[in-house]
């Protein structure tokens, strides 16, 4: 079903990943989770959710290792994305991050690697990294997490855009600022967005307003935030799945079209931006 429904977006190499993906922040955290987590993810891929997001953070790497579990065997099927920490992002932290990152995994590549958030380090030095990670084959891509406006000026005047494949941020329905003026700046450098924390990690999915309009599409409050963060088609998103029956409730989102009366009920609980707010992070 999730196969047959699925969107796809075009990154700037030319690549076609889905726009629903899978997170993994909070897994590989305890060791009685770590069969469920792997179960879940291989479960997602089988759905066409290729697309898996991870980091060396998430768990001092547990999550990757939890990941590695859950592409062992198919690790064709999927595109896998994870990040380097900023403290970590000079010329030779980078190869070495990307390195560990690698053997956690268990893959000889990664897919597409992200800076986490802007650091001390230069990002000159950063981008020299991870244009040497793509020239020896262990990153087919490299873009940048958690980056506002000014960040994404700056690495312009140094790269192209055709380079930056992508910039991921937190975006919900609580989390609207980047509509003022970031998201208008990505769609018109043609840089598409990857929204974390989808649904607040489970915050929002109490309130009235979800509520209704969830009742009204006989859906649940968690399909509602994600059809609403993806009624946008320049934004992947990653929600994390805790289980198999929660995963499959999260692509029940893709067949959910929100109509007019909708928007205008959850833009009264949830108002978009009015001026430019700090780009918020979790």
């Amino acid at each position: 079903m999730a196969r047959q429904h699925m969107r796809y977006i075009t990154l700037p190499s030319g690549d076609d990943v889905p726009v629903f993906g899978q997170g993994t922040w909070f897994m590989g955290e305890r060791g009685s989770d770590i069969q469920r987590e792997v179960q879940t993810l291989r479960q997602g891929i089988e759905r066409g959710l290729s697309l898996i997001d991870t980091a060396e953070m998430y768990a001092d790497g547990g999550a990757e290792r939890v990941v590695g579990a859950a592409i062992k065997g198919c690790r064709d099927d999927v595109f896998l994305v994870s990040k380097v920490l900023p403290g970590n992002a000079s010329a030779q932290g980078t190869i070495a991050a990307c390195e560990g990152s690698l053997k956690r995994l268990g893959t000889e590549y990664i897919d597409l690697y992200l800076l986490h958030w802007r650091g001390h380090i230069p990002l000159e030095e950063t981008i020299n990294a991870m244009e040497d990670l793509v020239e020896q084959g262990k990153i087919g891509q490299w873009g940048v997490s958690n980056f506002d406006v000014d960040d994404l000026e700056e690495l312009l005047s140094i790269v192209d855009n055709e380079q930056i494949a992508t910039n991921q941020v937190l975006y919900n329905l609580s989390r609207r600022g980047i509509e003022y003026d970031l998201l208008p700046w990505c769609r018109s450098n043609s840089m598409p967005v990857m929204a974390y924390s989808p649904i607040e990690q489970a915050r929002l999915l109490e309130h009235p307003a979800l509520v209704k309009v969830a009742k009204r599409h006989h859906a649940t409050p968690a399909q509602i935030a994600l059809a609403w963060v993806l009624r946008d088609h320049n934004i992947i998103t990653i929600p994390k799945a805790s289980s198999v029956e929660h995963m499959i409730e999260n692509i029940g989102s893709l067949s959910i079209h929100l109509e007019h009366e909708d928007y205008v009920t959850l833009d009264a609980a949830f108002p978009p931006p009015s001026r430019k707010k700090p780009l918020e992070m979790l």
